[in-house]
Order: structure tokens, then C-alpha cells, then sequence
């Protein structure tokens, strides 16, 4: 296809766009199949962010698209409220064989944003079922990001989405960021420094008293901030301190799910399982917008008290397990069990780590991070310019066929984990020349 797909582009205000640049010179894309997009001049991208940290499997996936297409004319809407439909039980039965032993519990949300909203309002009522209702304080960090509802803004730490929507949710604070680029620049895998940042939370706690604190929610690997990777030791810290006081600690893994750092779940990874875990984006290969909250055996329990026929937890969405979204959620773990993808990123990290840290030394790149299938390309920033110098190496390798993503100075990559070592090596090699060409 030559020729644009659409003629007008003013009705759409487009999402986390530069909007008036991006409809100047517009980036439409059309069709995708395994590791490449098509855009709508026919040229094959290849994708090196799955999507947007989503398509773990690849694109355009058999079971995933006969799941769907056999559920849309079977049922098509089931309401979640008093009701269900069965590919929901098959669905959280499936999950919870994923995840770390203990969260057994599966809550249904159509993304991460809606996760993260969710685990936070479990949290703060799971105390206030258990007579503790002055733990209603949410703790989260700089630097953090959680969605972009008001709870999610309210404890994420990235200062553009915040500064713009007012004072925030009230009793919310946070502890610094891990970035610590004096001792940890060009760290392969986890830093060696940093584990007594966790030491913060044990301040917060002095100063608001942990009879006031229902919960910490961080993503073991803060990915949209620009990939931060937990110093050793830091996860568990902060799950040590957690269990001292009473604290409930949540992992973000909207990211770090199904397969991005080598095991299904990061909390597998890093070797600490959290209290709730939110989910999204590679549930269903982001197919159809879905996410999850697997919360432990002994949250939902608390919450199973009084008469049978009331509610337990007043919090649910329409679109709670939709029908499409689950057949979609069921043929997407069907393709990671077949093609092993939730341990295939632990098999090509070592490859992967190579091709990023290979960049080191390049014009303008001052860190590498990298854990599993996924890397940070820091830039210093133009003078007066900031994000300009990424997002010119962006649309560079956008022209030369190459989709990577960028957040403020810091080029991220996340590919689908169907990667090869020639799709790692073109991507590299991309980033190189427009890195070069950027200097």
C-alpha cells in the first residue's frame, strides 16, 4: 500500500504523542506478523519493543486469533457481577500454576492501570477488614510508574505525569528511586550497589509510624522510566522490612509478567514473592486489554467473613473477564507453553546483554542497563533539549526500518521473545548507526 490509509488525523488526540509533530510526518502502521510490523508504505519494521512491552509472543499468533475469533461467535459478553462464564475460572486456575507459590488468587481488570488501582484499594481494605483501618497510607517510589489513573499517577514517582492533575490521592509518600549511575554505570544484570536504598522505607516509617502504612507497590525493574534494574539485594530488603511491620508490598509487574526477565514473573527472578502482584500488557499478548491482581490466600480470606449473600469487596469492572479477553489470555499461555517463551529471554540474555553493552562508548551513551529481553540506552541529553536526543535516535531508526522506544533520554528496548540473534543484531546495529548520527 502506497498511499495512506487515512486522510484526516485531526479528530484523534493520540495518547503519551507528540501530537503536532507525529501529524506532520505520520507513523501508521497497518499490519503485523511475527517480529515485524507493516506500515502503510508496505516497509516491514522490525518491532524491538513488542509492541509496547505487550506482544511477548509475536505477532499475529494461530492460537491467539482462532481464540478469539471462535469466542466473539460463541459468547461475546458474560456480565461479571453475579455471573460468570467458565473460560474465567479455566483462565485463573492456569495463571496461579504460574505464579509464585502463595498468590493464589486471581482479580480480573482490563489493564495495568486498572491493576495497580485495584491492589491499592485491596490493600488499604484488606487492613480495615482485619481492624487495622488506620493503615490506610500508601507508600511508592521516584521514579516509579503505575498506570496513569489517580492512584496509579499518586504513587508513581515520574514527575510529567503528575504535574499536571492537582494534589494528587492524600497519605501517599515515597522512597528514592535505585538509579545510581556514579557506582552502577554499565552494570550487566542486577548493579551490585544500592540494596540500602530500601533502608528508606525504614524512615518513612519512623517518620508516619507503621500503624498508619497498609502498603509499598514497586516494579522489581522500572521499565517506562528508562529501565532501572533492582541492586542485589534491594527486593529483599524491601520485603524484609515489609514483613517487619506489617506492610503489605506489591509488585508492578505489568512489565516484568510473563516471561520478560527470564521466568514467568520477575518476583521469580529477583527470588521474592510479594503480597499482590498486578499484571496486564503480555497476559494476553495484548490482544484484547486485560490485567490481573493475584493476590495471597490469606487477603482473599480475610475478606470472606459475614452473611453468604453480600458482598466482600465492593470493586469490579464491566469488562471484568470478558469473555474475548479471557479465550484471548488462554490462547496466549497455550503459545508461550509451546514455544517455551516465559524461560526463553533467560536463554538469550547473555546474547542480548552482549549486543546492548556493546554500545558502550558510542557518541553521547553514558549507561547500559539490561536484565533478561530487556535494555536501557541512556543519552546525556541535548543542553536546554531534554528528550530530543533519544527521540531524534527514534525516528532514525524508525526510518531505517527499526522500532524502539524511548523514554525521556533513554532508549528502551523490550523485544518480543520469539527474538533471534539476527533480529538482536540488526537492532543493535540500528541503534548504532543512529547513535553516530546523532552525535
Amino acid at each position: 500500500m502506497s498511499q495512506p490509509i487515512v486522510d484526516k488525523l485531526d479528530a484523534y488526540w493520540m495518547p503519551f504523542t507528540a501530537n503536532r509533530q507525529f501529524k506532520k510526518a505520520p507513523r501508521l502502521l497497518t499490519g503485523a506478523d511475527g517480529m515485524y510490523f507493516t506500515d502503510d508504505k508496505g516497509r516491514q519494521v522490525l518491532d524491538g519493543i513488542a509492541g509496547l512491552w505487550c506482544v511477548n509472543a509475536g505477532h499475529n499468533r494461530p492460537k491467539i486469533v482462532e481464540a478469539i475469533q471462535k469466542q466473539a461467535a460463541e459468547l461475546d459478553f458474560a456480565p461479571p457481577f453475579q455471573m460468570a462464564h467458565p473460560k474465567a475460572f479455566e483462565l485463573a486456575e492456569r495463571l496461579v500454576e504460574l505464579t509464585p507459590k502463595g498468590l493464589s488468587k486471581v482479580f480480573y481488570t482490563n489493564s495495568g492501570s486498572e491493576s495497580v488501582d485495584t491492589a491499592l484499594k485491596m490493600a488499604i481494605a484488606y487492613h480495615r477488614v482485619r481492624g487495622e483501618g488506620a493503615r490506610t497510607r500508601l507508600i511508592g517510589r521516584e521514579r516509579g510508574y503505575h498506570g496513569v489513573n489517580f492512584g496509579g499517577i499518586s504513587v508513581g514517582g515520574m514527575v510529567a505525569n503528575r504535574k499536571m492533575f492537582g494534589t494528587m490521592l492524600g497519605g501517599v509518600d515515597h522512597i528514592r528511586h535505585t538509579h545510581d549511575p556514579a557506582r552502577n554505570a554499565f552494570s550487566v544484570g542486577q548493579p551490585a550497589h544500592g540494596a540500602e536504598f530500601a533502608d528508606d522505607l525504614e524512615k518513612l516509617i519512623a517518620l508516619h509510624d507503621a500503624s498508619t502504612i497498609a502498603a509499598v507497590i514497586v516494579e522489581p525493574v522500572a521499565g517506562s522510566t528508562g529501565v532501572l534494574i533492582p541492586p542485589q539485594g534491594y527486593l529483599q530488603r524491601l520485603r524484609e522490612i515489609c514483613d517487619k511491620h506489617g506492610i503489605l508490598l506489591i509488585f508492578d509487574e505489568v512489565i516484568t509478567g510473563f516471561g520478560r526477565t527470564g521466568n514467568p514473573f520477575g518476583a521469580q527472578t529477583f527470588g521474592v514473592t510479594p503480597d499482590l502482584m498486578t499484571v496486564a500488557k503480555g497476559l494476553t499478548n495484548g490482544c484484547v486489554p486485560m490485567g490481573a491482581v493475584f493476590a495471597k490466600q490469606g487477603i482473599y480470606d480475610a475478606f470472606m467473613n459475614g452473611p453468604e449473600h453480600l458482598i466482600e469487596f465492593f470493586h469490579g469492572y464491566t469488562y471484568s473477564a470478558h469473555p474475548l479477553a479471557c479465550a484471548a489470555a488462554l490462547g496466549t499461555l497455550d503459545t508461550y507453553a509451546e514455544d517455551g517463551l516465559l524461560t526463553r529471554a533467560g536463554e538469550m540474555q547473555d546474547y542480548f546483554a552482549q549486543g546492548v553493552h556493546s554500545l558502550k562508548g558510542e557518541p553521547n551513551v553514558i549507561d547500559v542497563r539490561n536484565i533478561g529481553l530487556v535494555g536501557g540506552i541512556e543519552l546525556s541529553p541535548l543542553p536546554g533539549e531534554p528528550a530530543k536526543r533519544a527521540f531524534n535516535v527514534f525516528l532514525d531508526c524508525w526510518e531505517q526500518g527499526v522500532l524502539v522506544r524511548t523514554t525521556g533520554d533513554t532508549v528502551a528496548l523490550s523485544p518480543p521473545l520469539i527474538i533471534e540473534r539476527a533480529h538482536i543484531d540488526r537492532i543493535i546495529d540500528t541503534v548504532r548507526a543512529a547513535l553516530r548520527r546523532a552525535a
